[in-house]
């Protein structure tokens, strides 16, 4: 009898020679990943950093979809700046980016005191050990700002943390990237369903969890909050466990110090206002999105505007980061958000 998943071998063939072909590029893809890591990781961050400066002057010149969403994000989040002050922010921009992408040679490759030596400061390290004291389990917000990869192993450094994680799409390569972010004790989880419940029962245990703040949820979840003025797609997940669990919330981030000289860490506990309510998770939601853009606010070259935080819209508006759009960002701007709007 005939199988239903029977294919003639027409059809099977160029199946076959694609997944050949997929593997190989996989293969390729996280050779050269491992090489520039370690090769990275050879330079001076003094050199690292530098580096990325001389490099974003004539990249920001070149078209592409990163940089585009870079002018695109400036232009919907700082309508007051004028043209040249813009493009000022966004060259200033893409050296961070490129110096957070230089700098994980170092942060992956070198060893636990060499990384931890680069931190020259912790402001709020106060407010880390209360919320610790405290018994209740801590939520750690570490938003795409300044070096996050270098926050994440400091606090792993100090502290038992649970964080989600999805898989690169290099496959080949998470075996590196699961490494390289728990060999100072961090615990990865998958970020699913499961996941999930091992992020509450770490809490339950009085540890630290951490969440990304800043990540868009998929199209089903999540709510339109207030961020820079715009109506942004935002993760519910930091209040849900924040308002059923009472545990600490805490933002932290690595502030990148001038000329490589190195790291200084903030921590802070963000005002969220009395909970109790039916509508908590959406008010918290609206708080943590208006701290995260007072935080942004401080040192806005450092936070990674490539990332296309308003592609999800309201419905019946454009996605600004269409080509024809993103060409005239700021003509046709997505909903601002108002004291009295809804999310």
């Amino acid at each position: 009898m005939e199988s239903d998943s029977f294919e003639p071998s027409s059809e099977r063939g160029p199946r076959a020679l694609e997944r050949v072909r997929l593997a190989a590029l996989h293969s390729f893809r996280s050779a050269c990943a491992r090489v520039s890591l370690r090769g990275a990781s050879l330079v001076p961050l003094r050199a690292t950093h530098q580096l990325a400066g001389w490099l974003a002057r004539p990249l920001i010149q070149i078209p592409g979809r990163a940089r585009d969403s870079m002018l695109t994000n400036l232009a919907l989040c700082f309508p007051e700046l004028d043209e040249a002050a813009r493009a000022e922010l966004a060259r200033e921009s893409l050296a961070e980016a490129l110096r957070a992408m230089l700098e994980l040679g170092p942060l992956w490759c070198w060893g636990r005191e060499r990384v931890l030596s680069l931190v020259q400061e912790v402001v709020g390290e106060d407010r880390l050990e209360a919320a610790l004291a405290a018994r209740r389990g801590v939520v750690f917000l570490g938003p795409h700002l300044g070096s996050w990869e270098l926050a994440g192993l400091y606090v792993s450094a100090r502290l038992s943390i649970t964080s989600l994680y999805r898989p690169p799409r290099v496959r080949k390569l998470e075996g590196l990237y699961r490494h390289a972010r728990e060999r100072f004790g961090a615990r990865l989880v998958p970020a699913d369903a499961g996941g999930v419940r091992e992020l509450y029962r770490a809490l339950q245990r009085g540890e630290a969890i951490g969440v990304l703040p800043d990540q868009a949820p998929g199209r089903h979840g999540g709510i339109f909050a207030p961020f820079f003025g715009l109506m942004a797609k935002t993760s519910t997940l930091a209040a849900r466990l924040i308002t059923s669990t009472g545990a600490v919330p805490l933002f932290g981030w690595a502030e990148r110090l001038e000329r490589g000289s190195g790291f200084r860490l903030h921590f802070f506990e963000p005002e969220l206002g009395p909970s109790g309510g039916q509508d908590d998770v959406e008010r918290v939601t609206c708080a943590l999105n208006s701290e995260l853009e007072r935080l942004i606010r401080r040192r806005p070259q450092q936070y990674l505007w490539s990332y296309q935080r308003f592609k999800q819209r309201p419905e019946g508006e454009p996605n600004p980061y269409r080509r024809d759009r993103a060409r005239a960002a700021g003509s046709a701007q997505p909903t601002h958000a108002t004291s009295s709007e809804a999310p």
